[in-house]
C-alpha cells in the first residue's frame, strides 16, 4: 500500500535541460532511464544532472555572442576560427546596416556635430536593455517557464519595462545634455530617442529567443548579434530622425 506502482522514467533520447526541470520539480534524487520499450538502462543522479545543466548553461551563453557551443578555454585555433567566423561575417554586415542608417542623417549630423557624440548613448543604452530582457527569457525558456500560451505576455511585460525604464533614463540622460548643450532641440532629441530605442531594445530582447524557438531553431544561437542590430538601427534612426524633424529647435 505504500508503494507507488506508477514509477517516473525519462527515455535516453530526452534533453538534457528536459531532465532536470523533471527532477527539480519533483524533488528526486534520482530517476531511471529507459529505452524506447520501457526497458532499463540505467539511472540519472541528482548532481549528474545539474552538472550536465551547468553544462547547458555555459553552451548557451557561449552561442548568445556567436561562439561555439563546443568550445573551450583551450580548444584548438582551428575550432576557436571555425566556431566564430560565420558570425562575425554576419555581425559585419549588420554593422554595415546600421552604418548606412547613419550615412542616411549625414547632412543632418553636418549642420549639428552635436549629434555624433551622443549617438553611442542612445544605441548603448538600447543595448543594454534588450541585454537584460535577452537573459532574463532565454532562463525562461531553458528552465520552460515560458509556455506557448505565456510568450505573449512576456513580450508585452519587457516592452513596458523598456517604456518605464526608457523614461526614466531620458529624464536622467535629458538633463544631462541640457547642462551640457543648453541646446533645448537636442535635449528633447535624445529623450525621445532614447525611450523608443530602450522599448523596441526590451521587445526585440524576449521576441527574437522566442521566435527562434518558435521556428524550432536553437534560441541561444547568436541572439545578442540580431539584438544588437536591432537596438543600433533603430537607436540611430530614431535619434537621427528625431534630429532632422526637429531641425529648427537643435539650430537656433
Amino acid at each position: 500500500s505504500l508503494m507507488s506502482p506508477e514509477i517516473m522514467s525519462v527515455p535516453a533520447t530526452m534533453d538534457r535541460e528536459e531532465v532536470l526541470t523533471i527532477m527539480r520539480r519533483h524533488r528526486f534524487l534520482a530517476l531511471p532511464v529507459v529505452d524506447s520499450d520501457g526497458r532499463l538502462l540505467g539511472v540519472i543522479k541528482h548532481d549528474e544532472a545539474l552538472r550536465a545543466g551547468q553544462l547547458e548553461a555555459f553552451e548557451d551563453l557561449q552561442k548568445m555572442v556567436g561562439a561555439g557551443g563546443d568550445e573551450r578555454a583551450l580548444s584548438p585555433v582551428s575550432t576557436v576560427v571555425k566556431r566564430r567566423l560565420p558570425w562575425l561575417y554576419v555581425n559585419l554586415v549588420t554593422a554595415f546596416a546600421a552604418a548606412a542608417v547613419v550615412g542616411i542623417f549625414e547632412g543632418v549630423i553636418q549642420k549639428v556635430t552635436a549629434l555624433a557624440v551622443l549617438l553611442p548613448i542612445v544605441s548603448g543604452q538600447g543595448g543594454n536593455t534588450g541585454a537584460q530582457a535577452l537573459a532574463v527569457v532565454m532562463r525562461g525558456l531553458a528552465l520552460r517557464e515560458i509556455l506557448t500560451g505565456s510568450a505573449k505576455r512576456v513580450i508585452v511585460k519587457e516592452a513596458m519595462a523598456g517604456l518605464l525604464n526608457g523614461i526614466a533614463v531620458a529624464v536622467a540622460t535629458s538633463a544631462a545634455v541640457w547642462v551640457w548643450s543648453r541646446n533645448v532641440g537636442i535635449t528633447l532629441v535624445i529623450g525621445l530617442a532614447m525611450i523608443v530605442n530602450m522599448v523596441v531594445a526590451g521587445l526585440s530582447g524576449a521576441a527574437i529567443p522566442i521566435v527562434l524557438k518558435a521556428l524550432n531553431r536553437d534560441p541561444a544561437q547568436s541572439s545578442s548579434i540580431f539584438l544588437t542590430t536591432v537596438t543600433d538601427v533603430v537607436g540611430f534612426a530614431a535619434f537621427l530622425g528625431f534630429a532632422a524633424a526637429f531641425m529648427p529647435l537643435l539650430v537656433s
